[in-house]
């Protein structure tokens, strides 16, 4: 196990110098303030405040090398042990922290007892994507507009879930992979690579080369999901949480896919309706 010796405070703690009373890495200052907040600034783009036990975990698995810094209480040590000794035999800082210290650090009451700064993994590009995407059957979602945190944590849990390949972002959607929506994705956010595009009709063109369709869903207007024979190769286009799907968008797409139902309500939320979606894929390519 890690270093054990106590701080002020009580607190255990990994190889970190103390400074200012927080624990951080030592690192050599930088010569000049101005290289100092470059330095903060590309820190803070580069990397991810995760929390929630199956998120941290599941980077654990993957890749072990992009975590930087843990925070934990003391009742889950002995629940993270491969993971503790892991981090003292590549010096990677640790420090058991107290219940409102972590809510503080997760800024959420649901951080499961553990929190973790790791380095974000950098988009493929679409070309990259198709080129290592092996022969058969796949699936990919193109998220236009979607932006709230949990759905896309739900988003990326049914997508790892059917094994969904990728979602697919537009070139200059903002959208990226928070803490909130890694906890809530239990560890599918690891296991669904993102995939940035170039201009909309580009992308068209090149997953419609690799023997893509591109299926619009729609409120109304659509053919029914379960009447639809899909096609081994398909990507489900997602409109915004509100406004929906961009209309050009829509029209460009191959086909108009709904999800019919009993009426009582107008439609499924963007998170529900892609579990649905990929469970009726996945039923037709298995």
């Amino acid at each position: 196990m890690n270093d054990t010796r106590r701080p002020p405070g009580g607190e255990r703690t990994g190889p970190w110098a103390r400074h200012g009373g927080a624990a951080r890495p030592h690192t050599p200052a930088a010569a000049h303030p101005e290289e100092s907040r470059a330095r903060a600034s590309e820190d803070e783009r580069r990397e991810l405040r995760l929390y929630g036990r199956n998120a941290i975990e599941a980077v654990f698995a993957r890749r072990p090398v992009a975590i930087r810094k843990l925070y934990l209480l003391e009742a889950r040590i002995p629940q993270l042990q491969p993971l503790l000794k892991w981090c003292a035999g590549n010096r990677v800082g640790y420090r058991v922290v107290g219940e409102d210290d972590l809510r503080k650090l997760a800024a959420s009451t649901h951080h499961e007892g553990i929190v973790a700064d790791v380095l974000r993994e950098a988009p493929l590009s679409l070309g990259d994507w198709l080129q290592a995407l092996p022969d058969g059957p796949a699936c990919a979602l193109w998220l236009d507009g979607v932006g709230n945190p949990h759905n896309l944590g739900a988003i990326l849990r049914s997508a790892a879930h059917f094994g969904v390949g990728a979602v697919l972002l537009p070139k200059d959607a903002p959208l990226a992979l928070s803490g909130a929506a890694a906890r809530v994705a239990e560890g599918g956010a690891e296991a669904v690579r993102f995939v940035r595009m170039g201009r909309a009709d580009n992308a068209q063109a090149q997953l419609r080369s690799a023997g893509f369709q591109l299926a619009a869903t729609v409120v109304r207007g659509g053919q029914d999901l379960f009447a639809t024979q899909l096609p081994q190769r398909l990507v489900y286009v997602l409109g915004a949480e509100g406004e929906g799907m961009d209309d050009a968008l829509a029209a460009s797409c191959d086909m108009k896919l709904g999800i019919p139902g009993s009426g009582a309500v107008e439609s499924l939320n963007v998170a529900s309706a892609t579990a649905v979606l990929l469970a009726q894929w996945r039923q037709r390519h298995r």
